[in-house]
């Protein structure tokens, strides 16, 4: 008897899972509206090294194809802090924030289409190894640069999908 109950309440809440509102960012894969602005984003120089890898992580999620009708343009603030001090001055701990505000510019009109930032900070232990350090340095910003990139990706979807839903 419970589980015809049960049985009853799931068929019931069917209908009501419809109208939530979610739906897939990515529907009809590569041919979908989302999968086509961000292959048509062309992703503009970052100086230095940190430039470097955000932009190519940028570029092998965007996977740009053909023509670019936007232009993504991107400033980065890389920062090592460190957090943790022994009483004689000795750094124990640093924390690497990598901050990046980006701008989508439809490359047509010239105009801003999307003014964002985004972020992430990673802990480093500071041994006595002073090679080691720099290794965990560098390792952070690889990764730091993937989250980024990845935050920057998604927010792009988001846009593409909202915009594409407001022109259909």
């Amino acid at each position: 008897m419970k589980r015809i109950a049960l049985a009853l309440a799931l068929a019931a809440a069917l209908p009501l899972l419809n109208g939530c509102g979610l739906h897939p960012l990515y529907a009809a894969g590569g041919k979908g509206p989302v999968a086509q602005t961000l292959s048509s984003v062309e992703v503009g120089p970052i100086g230095g090294k940190n430039g470097w890898l955000v932009r190519t992580a940028l570029v092998d999620r965007l996977g740009q194809k053909g023509a670019s009708r936007y232009r993504l343009d991107v400033e980065l603030d890389d920062q090592i802090l460190g957090i943790g001090v022994r009483t004689d001055n000795t750094v124990t701990r640093e924390r690497r924030t990598l901050r990046a505000r980006y701008k989508l510019v439809d490359a047509e009109a010239g105009t801003v289409l999307l003014d964002a930032t985004a972020g992430s900070d990673a802990g480093i232990d500071v041994v006595t190894s002073e090679y080691a350090v720099i290794a965990a340095e560098q390792t952070a910003l690889e990764r730091l640069s993937g989250e980024v990139a990845d935050q920057i990706v998604a927010r792009l979807a988001l846009y593409a999908s909202r915009t594409k839903t407001a022109d259909q």
